[in-house]
């Protein structure tokens, strides 16, 4: 690409390297959680939320299990501050739930802030003014000194106000663009905040560092954090947070590294929404602790209704290949991956398995609400033998035998493959049915009785041939090898039975039973048959035919 030398790094590393965080190998403990769906991710949306919408993905988030939700900008319209009056005069904030409201350093906004909150039971009042280099200079013109003042001017006025109503607030204060500010300069002016709210162990103070703009890799932003944990003042008072972007498409790992760096706190949206390239997704960070067993405080169980009402509410999409969210993450069309993820399911199926292990799933889809059945095995024209067999027992409980299934395989995937898309679960047992079970031409069943007697079993065969009634008798050591002596007694072909197995099939309040019968032809293939009936010998009798039929229709093809 040309031009990439008017490019340089917007960012500036931490003065200090100790690194610290790059010890540790994974989040012991989930933070404190934010969502901004609220502001941040409303703010984002072509079409904001209306009053209505706002309350129900308030509820959501309450149900979720967010315990800090940042409601709004209640300044910034008429929307914003009737959202915060409803919650508050409608008493819809449970007790355990703090909002936040956020507010820029100006003093007429925050005077509608605070009017936006009175009488409410708690909440967090996140102050904020921009600080990075390109700010200071291209947009507000002014000295780092005129920006600390403004800080401290902010953060004074929020201090008297609170005094003056007397309400049960917290304050959160955010050096804006924070990562495309000097470290000494952003250290100055949070411990010049700190200064003027002097937080204590009773009534601490939040200190958030927003990647507003996402400029460095993830480890320089871990830096940076571990750099303004060790030296900020008060810091056994401090919740220090952190409000990743993603512009590089590092968000999750930005806030991952953040913790190992110090991070208490972490504001994000349900699945990365937010301006631009949206806000960290809380969804995979909080599932991505799940999979290392960390309980991260959020119920994510009912995955997929969340997701419908996020949709709802928000007009958004949340895409196939999201992760843990999207209809598609946990789904394989890769036949050695349906094969691995089958073997998987039957091992656990077959050990005590106290940990979840399944190749190619980090989690286990039922924890979060899915099903293996219409998640994981999914079939087009690139699956395999193994998970169409996982698909036809664990949805219809056909339990193919393994000498059958690449051939069952190949026959889906080549319907698939003409039809040029992925087949339905249903699809899948119609053509199994429509290539395999009870096939009845050229020759058709009518009736069979056996009889047991000192050479062995003597059957009489009645079938429909070529629209012929015919009545063979064979006999045999057992009923199936009776009947294929019938038929090769008086039919122009020869076999012999290869394999033969059956089990029973449960379909909802009845249950029937499922025989599959291989013949080795005289020209050297071999042809399967299913039987499905009421009655086991039935159904082996019409899986001979089965396969009978396909023999015949294969030799009757070539002539």
């Amino acid at each position: 690409m040309q031009h990439a030398d008017k490019y340089k790094p917007m960012y500036f590393p931490s003065p200090a390297h100790t690194c610290k965080w790059a010890a540790k190998d994974h989040i012991e403990k989930p933070p404190v959680w934010c969502s901004v769906d609220l502001r941040d991710g409303n703010q984002a949306l072509i079409i904001p939320m209306s009053l209505e919408e706002k309350i129900e993905f308030f509820k959501l988030l309450v149900k979720i299990g967010f315990k800090e939700i940042e409601v709004g900008f209640p300044a910034a319209s008429e929307t914003e501050y009737e959202f915060c009056r409803t919650l508050i005069e409608q008493n819809l904030i449970p007790d355990d739930v703090t909002i936040q409201v956020l507010t820029q350093a100006r003093e007429h906004i925050i005077k509608k802030t605070f009017e936006a909150i009175k009488g409410v039971k708690q909440a967090v009042v996140h102050l904020y003014n921009s600080t990075s280099v390109a700010q200071r200079e291209q947009v507000f013109k002014k000295s780092k000194e005129d920006i600390i003042q403004i800080a401290v001017d902010g953060a004074e006025l929020l201090k008297r106000l609170t005094e003056e109503d007397g309400g049960n607030y917290r304050f959160e204060y955010s050096p804006e663009s924070f990562t495309g500010t000097e470290m000494d300069f952003a250290l100055d002016i949070c411990n010049a905040v700190l200064d003027v709210w002097k937080p204590t162990k009773d009534w601490p103070t939040i200190i958030n560092l927003p990647a507003t703009v996402s400029h460095s890799m993830p480890h320089v932003y871990a830096s940076q954090i571990e750099y303004m944990s060790d030296n900020l003042k008060y810091r056994d008072s401090v919740v220090l947070s952190v409000h990743p972007h993603n512009d590089r498409g590092t968000g999750v790992a930005d806030a991952e590294l953040a913790v190992l760096a110090g991070a208490d706190r972490v504001e994000g949206t349900l699945f990365g929404n937010g301006e631009r390239t949206g806000n960290v997704d809380i969804v995979t960070l909080a599932l991505n602790m799940f999979s290392h067993g960390v309980d991260p405080n959020l119920d994510f169980s009912n995955l997929p209704a969340i997701v419908e009402e996020y949709e709802k509410v928000t007009r958004m999409h949340v895409y196939e290949r999201q992760p843990y969210a999207g209809q598609l993450v946990f789904a394989a069309f890769s036949g050695s991956h349906q094969d691995a993820i089958a073997k998987g399911m039957a091992w656990r199926e077959t050990h005590d398995c106290d940990k979840w292990t399944v190749p190619y799933l980090a989690i286990d889809p039922k924890d979060l609400g899915r099903e293996y059945e219409a998640d994981v095995i999914r079939i087009n024209s690139q699956s395999g033998k193994g998970g169409i067999g996982f698909l036809l027992d664990k949805t219809y409980g056909i339990r193919i035998p393994p000498q059958m299934r690449e051939e069952v395989g190949y026959t889906v995937k080549d319907v698939s493959d003409h039809a040029h898309k992925e087949l339905q679960p249903e699809e899948v047992l119609d053509v199994f049915k429509e290539k395999y079970v009870n096939i009845n031409a050229p020759i058709e069943l009518l009736d069979v009785h056996f009889k047991r007697e000192e050479t062995g079993i003597w059957t009489e065969l009645t079938i429909n041939k070529y629209g012929v009634h015919k009545v063979y008798h064979g006999t045999g050591n057992g009923r199936l090898d009776a009947v294929s002596n019938a038929l090769k007694r008086h039919s122009e072909i020869d076999y012999t039975i290869s394999t033969y197995e059956e089990h029973a099939l449960e379909t909802g309040s009845s249950s029937k039973a499922c025989a599959y019968v291989a013949i080795d032809g005289s020209n050297d293939k071999t042809y399967w048959g299913v039987g499905i009936d009421n009655d086991i010998i039935n159904a082996s009798v019409m899986a001979l035919i089965s396969a009978v039929n396909r023999y015949m229709d294969d030799i009757n093809a070539k002539k």
